[in-house]
């Protein structure tokens, strides 16, 4: 059964109000979730199930069931009795340490746009992230980066959402910056993110409302990983 995603439409979203659909080997399915699922290079949220009874199952992560990435289970971290199918639970999200992620991936999209070479990998952290970059021998300044990030960051971009069905994005491929990880398709529909003048791609991620939420950041690192392949890291400041 496909899980009603309520991330994907409102990041700021800490608590919701769902029915168990079922536990199986990969967690406890839920028939609508706030916790972000693993995927794209952003860890799988923590937080807790609160039962009808009062009770409190803390979940460690989140992480789909399926390749097409319709159905999320929740990872409890104790052997502590499940919740029976058809109980009704409260979902709750740590919602600083998901905050600290969403203003890290927004990030990283700014990022993307400073250097506009195709992404080979990326992470997201709470405090610091990194993407790697197919790029040819060139000289990059850490410091002149840092400042493209500060402008972007101070320019206050609008950060929203928007579906495409799957036909449009085949039909406009520059859209897809991500070169080992490709947006997931097969439901008929691909989410992208813009940021207002700066960026547009596809993404499942979470994400602030304006890049001046981000906070600052500057590049910690940038690592040779390969001959065509720079690895540019980020931190929080």
């Amino acid at each position: 059964m496909a899980t009603d995603c309520l991330f994907r439409e409102d990041s700021y979203l800490q608590r919701c109000s769902a029915t168990v659909v079922g536990v199986n080997e990969r967690g406890i399915v839920l028939d609508r979730t706030v916790f972000y699922a693993n995927s794209g290079g952003q860890p799988g949220d923590v937080g807790m199930l609160r039962t009808a009874g009062g009770g409190e199952i803390a979940i460690t992560t989140a992480g789909y069931t399926d390749p097409a990435k319709t159905e999320i289970a929740h990872v409890a971290a104790t052997t502590a009795p499940a919740p029976a199918a058809g109980e009704t639970v409260e979902a709750v999200i740590d919602w600083p340490l998901r905050h600290a992620r969403m203003r890290m991936h927004t990030a990283l999209h700014l990022l993307s746009a400073a250097l506009p070479f195709p992404v080979t990998g990326g992470s997201v952290g709470e405090s610091e992230g990194r993407l790697d970059f197919d790029i040819p021998e060139a000289g990059l300044d850490k410091d002149e980066i840092s400042e493209k990030l500060a402008r972007m960051i101070a320019a206050d971009a609008a950060v929203t959402t928007r579906w495409i069905s799957d036909a449009e994005l085949e039909a406009n491929p520059s859209l897809v910056k991500t070169m080992s990880v490709k947006p997931p398709m097969g439901t008929g529909r691909v989410r992208l993110v813009e940021i207002a003048g700066l960026d547009l791609q596809p993404c499942g991620g979470t994400h602030v409302r304006s890049t001046g939420e981000i906070g600052a950041v500057r590049v910690t690192q940038i690592e040779k990983k390969g001959k065509q392949n720079r690895r540019v890291r980020i931190a929080f400041t």
